[in-house]
């Protein structure tokens, strides 16, 4: 067994994994997603929410978006595990309303297993848009179904206008964007954009356009470019500044990341 990492096929706001991880282990950092996976086999052990926690075969378990958190097998025999990555924004469309939250990240709830099973169907294939919101809708009402009382919310939210902010940072991933173009887009000042851009798509306007220069950055990579080249292609200072951000969200440098790929 060794570190390795395959993606299938995804869709906007939507990415899948099958993750091996056998030596090394991940740093604490957070994801702009809700980050769920179904450990295979071992013991994948992590810490979250300022406690220890362990998921063994057959659980799922639900990582929030923006929440430390680092990870590593439990046993020297590694781990092996399936990852769902999906935006707030598609889980708050699927469910018309505040995203769900579970207090407890680890779950044995048939409704979340079978979620999870059902999206990782067909892995390798590429997915059209009907097959992308089965796999969210499914998920996101399992979610629901499991759910504790959400986080409070705007009493208002200006979607349209979120949508207008998070349009304007993917036009503009390489560029540095004030913060007084955002609140020109958005017609709202700086304290309620960023509460309201947190509650549409689960992470603060900077995070968001932290992370979809990191996407940018990660295409490049797969793509055979140099990290130093995915960098300033990407909008980083430079291979340093990448791989400090790299890190920091991923839990991975990016050189790591790639030779997990090849293997």
């Amino acid at each position: 067994m060794k570190d390795q990492v395959r993606y299938g096929g995804g869709s906007e706001g939507l990415e899948r994994a099958k993750i091996v991880l056998a030596e090394e282990a991940y740093s604490p950092h957070r994801h702009d997603t809700y980050a769920l996976g179904m450990t295979l086999t071992g013991i994948q052990a992590f810490r979250y929410r300022g406690a220890a926690r362990a998921s063994v075969s057959g659980k799922v378990f639900v990582l929030h978006p923006d929440e430390l958190h680092d990870g590593h097998p439990g046993t020297e025999a590694g781990l092996a595990y399936c990852a769902l990555y999906v935006s707030p924004k598609r889980i708050a469309e699927a469910l018309g309303g505040a995203l769900p939250f579970l207090a407890e990240p680890v779950s044995g709830d048939p409704r979340l297993v079978q979620a999870m099973q059902s999206a990782m169907t067909e892995f390798d294939s590429e997915i059209g848009e009907m097959r992308a919101t089965e796999i969210v809708a499914t998920l996101a009402d399992a979610l629901a179904a499991v759910s504790d009382d959400p986080p409070g919310s705007p009493t208002f939210i200006d979607k349209p206008a979120m949508d207008r902010v998070a349009a304007l940072i993917d036009a503009a991933v390489t560029s540095d964007l004030g913060i007084e173009a955002l609140e020109q887009t958005s017609g709202h000042d700086r304290w309620s954009l960023y509460r309201q851009f947190r509650a549409v798509h689960g992470v603060s306007p900077y995070r968001y356009a932290k992370m979809r220069r990191l996407d940018r950055a990660r295409a490049l990579i797969r793509s055979g470019a140099s990290l130093a080249n995915a960098a300033v292609d990407a909008g980083f200072a430079d291979q340093s500044h990448l791989t400090r951000q790299f890190k920091e969200t991923y839990g991975l440098a990016p050189g790591r990341w790639r030779r997990m790929l090849a293997g």
